[in-house]
């Protein structure tokens, strides 16, 4: 009976595993024909819930440490069987990185027979599906059978007592458990014992329930500190596709060489869309997009910003969404978004009103708020099969999520548009409110003729409060928005265009006064990126001027400029032949933000820099890179400690090393 229970689970979990869902639910895209292999490294837990959501900006800037190491998804539970210690492996990465395809991966190749054939059962549970039953008391087996029902005939003894087992619970940052690990109130000990789900969980995990059994748990880095570091064995994180990856994904993506030549090329002339392409979703929405304009007649008109593909993205939807229901004759693109239009309005109220809750994930009384009625409106369940992810678990309950956060911020960012031109105040209060405005000054907001570069303002400042940034792409799409050209492109869904040009200009002038204060690495960057998406180039020429002049600039660089200036240069892959922070800035405190530039010059000069061991890192690092281009270093008049000349001494032995010449000098205390 379980020999035979095994054979049939995991030929379940096969049929689970071999599709993945890239936008339409019903037209499952086979795994192993678009699956490139995804960057996945050891970790720690240090800040975990403390990194950027989107930028990842640390990547950027911090040295590409040697001792990285790179983990398959296959390999996830044999790395942890080397570390000996517990048997809990936590996953973390950004919304979209490719977590969930990850686990995928293995369980298909698990029940393949290719990986982990000491593992006997792989059980997945999502948790939102768990959500469901939150608040109900069960023990293991009952808790099992909600997902698994093939279990009911098994003899359950054997299950837990000969077997080894292997639990994967994929989106920790979708639970809504009351997780509590410092509580010695209840415990599961037995698989018979009783209990919430959020003890049964908290149980596996600490290992007082199955200790023998293998727990891997994925979570956006927001949530990931809900796990203790102490019971975790092995911490991974999914980083996405380094640059070959992007291109293998491409290739495998789109069939014709040809045209996926061509859409490589364009997105590496923008280097916003070919950073953010390191996350797969994304790359999937730059394919679809990129396809349908290159193999059209508008080629000229291909997108330059991120706002125009995310626009471009929507046209696509509705023009599916129109052949695949409506059965008509195909009509311009502005047509399908005016037939569509209030379902698309209803949905972007539920992105802007679940952005600002930072949910991701979303139930039907969620909708129903917004006007949705998913059991009647068949025009909606279109549109979901194509905007959404729409998940039937327990009971036939529905889930959904927007297919990426960043779509759920463009829709946020029309719907705070459209409120804007619809004087809508009672949306726009959101930005405008904080812990001391009183009654009255709510009262007189409501009588205000608020002007665009007022409204941008406050969600620089909302923007700015978030140290998760997870309104910084919605504060993005809502400049590019703004711009004459992507309000033609909405026609149809915006039906009476704004000139906001002289609100342009303010708001330009506002970023770039930002510029000169001393914000985050993340901000600036952000920022950076905000003037892009209002097409205004002026800083990046100033920068580049800057950079292309022997000449030092005439002022200091603030701190959020040095940023951005070696943001450029990381980014452009600009090589240069001398490079200074002196050069730029008289601050000390400032040197360290451009030392990462080291990577992208041959001569680098950083006496009297006020070194510190990250700085003596990020110099290792750079001499030793395979496309190492450093000839020429200065560290003379750095008061280095031992474990920072250790560092560097670590570049100088690697073998791409290419100095040949060091100006070293060394202070004895």
């Amino acid at each position: 009976m379980l020999q035979r229970f095994l054979e049939i689970h995991k030929m379940n979990m096969k049929k689970k595993a071999k599709y993945i869902f890239e936008g339409n639910k019903e037209n499952g895209t086979d795994l192993k024909a678009v699956y490139t292999e995804l960057f996945i490294t050891e970790g720690d837990m240090k800040n975990v819930n403390q990194e950027h959501e989107i930028l990842k900006i640390d990547d950027v800037f911090k040295s590409k440490k040697t001792h990285d190491k790179p983990i398959k998804c296959n390999d996830i539970f044999t790395e942890l069987g080397k570390n000996n210690k517990e048997n809990i492996v936590l996953t973390k990465g950004v919304a979209g990185i490719g977590k969930t395809v990850s686990v995928h991966k293995f369980i298909l190749d698990w029940a393949e027979e290719n990986t982990s054939q000491d593992i006997h059962c792989v059980f997945l549970l999502l948790f939102r599906e768990i959500n469901m039953i939150k608040d109900k008391e069960v023990n293991l087996h009952e808790f099992l059978l909600k997902f698994y029902p093939e279990l009911k005939d098994l003899e359950k003894s054997k299950l837990y007592k000969e077997c080894k087992l292997a639990f994967i619970f994929d989106g920790l940052d979708e639970s809504r458990l009351p997780l509590n690990f410092k509580s010695t109130l209840k415990t599961l000990n037995t698989v018979e014992e009783r209990a919430s789900v959020d003890v049964l969980f908290t149980s596996l995990v600490k290992g007082d329930l199955l200790p023998s059994a293998l727990v891997w748990v994925t979570s956006r880095p927001a949530a990931a500190n809900q796990i203790p570091p102490r019971y975790v064995g092995l911490f991974t994180e999914v980083r996405g596709f380094t640059d070959q990856q992007k291109e293998q994904y491409f290739r495998k993506r789109i069939t014709d060489e040809n045209l996926a030549s061509k859409i490589i090329s364009h997105i590496k002339t923008s280097r916003s869309l070919y950073i953010m392409c390191h996350i797969p979703v994304f790359c999937w929405i730059t394919a679809t997009v990129l396809q349908d304009i290159l193999t059209g007649n508008n080629a000229e008109n291909i997108s330059t910003t991120l706002t125009e593909m995310y626009i471009h993205f929507l046209r696509i939807q509705m023009n599916i969404k129109s052949q695949k229901y409506d059965k008509q004759e195909e009509t311009e693109h502005s047509e399908h978004l005016h037939l569509n239009r209030e379902m698309i309005l209803k949905l972007a109220k539920l992105a802007f009103e679940q952005l600002k809750k930072e949910n991701i994930v979303f139930y039907e009384e969620d909708l129903k708020a917004c006007g949705i009625a998913v059991s009647k409106d068949t025009e909606f369940t279109g549109m979901i099969a194509e905007i959404f992810k729409k998940e039937v678990g327990l009971y036939k309950t529905k889930v959904f999520c927007f297919v990426h956060l960043s779509v759920q911020e463009f829709l946020a960012a029309v719907h705070v548009f459209i409120c804007y031109l619809n004087k809508n105040r009672q949306e726009l209060w959101f930005f405008f409110e904080d812990s001391q405005t009183t009654a009255r000054q709510k009262l007189q907001f409501f009588f205000k003729n608020v002007k665009f570069h007022d409204l941008t303002k406050r969600a620089t400042d909302k923007a700015m409060q978030s140290k998760r940034g997870h309104l910084d792409l919605f504060l993005r799409f809502l400049m590019g928005i703004s711009l004459e050209s992507s309000q033609n492109l909405l026609k149809g869904l915006i039906t009476d265009t704004k000139d906001t040009n002289v609100s342009i200009r303010k708001i330009s002038a506002h970023i770039k006064q930002l510029q000169k204060q001393d914000i985050s690495d993340e901000t600036s960057v952000n920022l950076f990126y905000c003037l892009l998406e209002l097409k205004d180039h002026s800083l990046y020429e100033e920068i580049q001027s800057y950079l292309s002049s022997d000449e030092h600039p005439g002022r200091d660089f603030s701190s959020s400029m040095c940023t951005v200036l070696t943001y450029i240069l990381l980014m452009s892959e600009k090589l240069l032949d001398e490079f200074s922070p002196k050069r730029f800035t008289s601050s000390s405190s400032n040197y360290t933000r451009l030392i990462p530039a080291v990577r992208c010059c041959r001569k680098a000069l950083f006496h009297g820099c006020g070194f510190d061991e990250t700085c003596c890192e990020t110099v290792s690092s750079a001499l030793q890179e395979s496309n190492s281009h450093l000839t020429e270093l200065d560290l003379s008049n750095n008061h280095l400690q031992d474990s920072g000349v250790n560092l560097v001494y670590d570049g100088l032995k690697s073998p791409h090393c290419r100095l040949n010449i060091l100006r070293f000098a060394f202070h004895f205390h």
